[in-house]
């Protein structure tokens, strides 16, 4: 019994063993903003606490299948009999509430530092507005600049985002910035997030949105004040940065990065795209949504003149 016990505790580590080299999801990923980290605290905590319970809980389980086994004794026949113990009665009804009240008093010590956004600092806020659609994020940033799926932000600045949904309930999830929050139509949510560090942070919808919702993938990318400030006088709405971003972050979702279509949508190669087009992208068709039906006439253009240099008919 006691090889067999070894056996199987040696095979589940040697199993167990490369997802805990990578961390395995056992913890939140690392952290890149002071919002994030405090929920990351929080985790840890309770990570912390309920392992211990459980490993206290499956020892005792183990220790009382071994010491009150049955051995020798008839199958017909009673085992010792276990009297009331008025202590350990006591305990395992206060150290329950005992826990409960520190895990409740940490989360409310964390609550502000997760909701309240810090001081602007010198250099003042960015305001941006995240808008979910079937299936892609479209980025306002204060000046007019757009962009698709891919949100630059200069690092060590306050970001403070105007969370939309333009057709069904999305959710905005950047997990190393910050906790999720729903896009809702017709509502407007607020969150935030400070960038200690430059990367990319990867994220996605959190909410099942459609058919497509597993392409609904985002980014942020945390760069230097030069680097945004370039990243900014490439995304003018007319631009063909922008027309690239939208092909590939809303076409090329449905009818495949070349054009030659899925198993969604239609091929769309050769085309010459035109005042037929623009009707398209902003009433939708037959099949096609009309994911264009909040974009801007220059949005709508700088698309238009990339799809017909890039795919369409020479």
């Amino acid at each position: 019994m006691r090889l067999t016990a070894l056996a199987a505790v040696l095979a589940a580590l040697v199993f167990c063993a490369p997802a805990f080299a990578d961390n395995g999801g056992l913890t939140p990923v690392q952290p890149a903003s002071k919002n994030a980290q405090a929920i990351h605290d929080t985790y840890i905590l309770i990570l912390v606490i309920t392992a211990v319970i459980f490993v206290l809980v499956e020892a005792t389980l183990v220790y009382f299948i071994v010491r009150y086994r049955r051995g020798d004794r008839p199958r017909e026949g009673e085992g010792p009999q276990v009297r009331g113990h008025t202590r350990v009665e006591v305990a395992w009804t206060v150290v329950p509430v005992l826990i409960l009240a520190v895990i409740t008093a940490f989360v409310f010590l964390k609550l502000p530092e997760i909701e309240d956004a810090p001081a602007a600092g010198p250099a003042g806020s960015v305001q941006i507005q995240v808008e979910g659609h079937q299936y892609f994020w479209l980025f306002r940033y204060p000046d007019g600049e757009i962009a698709i799926d891919d949100l630059v932000v200069p690092v060590n600045r306050v970001i403070d985002l105007e969370v939309v949904a333009h057709d069904v309930i999305h959710s905005w999830w950047i997990p190393p910035l910050g906790g999720k929050i729903d896009a809702i139509p017709g509502r407007t949510n607020h969150t935030w997030f400070k960038a200690e560090r430059t990367g990319t942070f990867a994220g996605r919808c959190a909410e099942l949105c459609g058919a497509q919702h597993a392409l609904m993938t985002a980014s942020v990318r945390a760069v230097s004040d030069a680097e945004y400030a370039s990243f900014l006088a490439a995304h003018n709405e007319a631009s063909r940065t922008v027309g690239k971003e939208t092909f590939e972050g809303v076409c090329a979702k449905c009818h495949g990065m070349e054009g030659q279509g899925t198993d969604e949508a239609p091929p769309i190669a050769g085309r010459r795209f035109d005042a037929t087009t623009i009707q398209l992208i902003k009433n939708g068709g037959t099949r096609m949504p009309a994911v264009g039906e909040d974009w801007s006439d220059a949005q709508i253009a700088a698309t238009i003149r990339y799809l017909n240099s890039s795919i369409g008919a020479p």
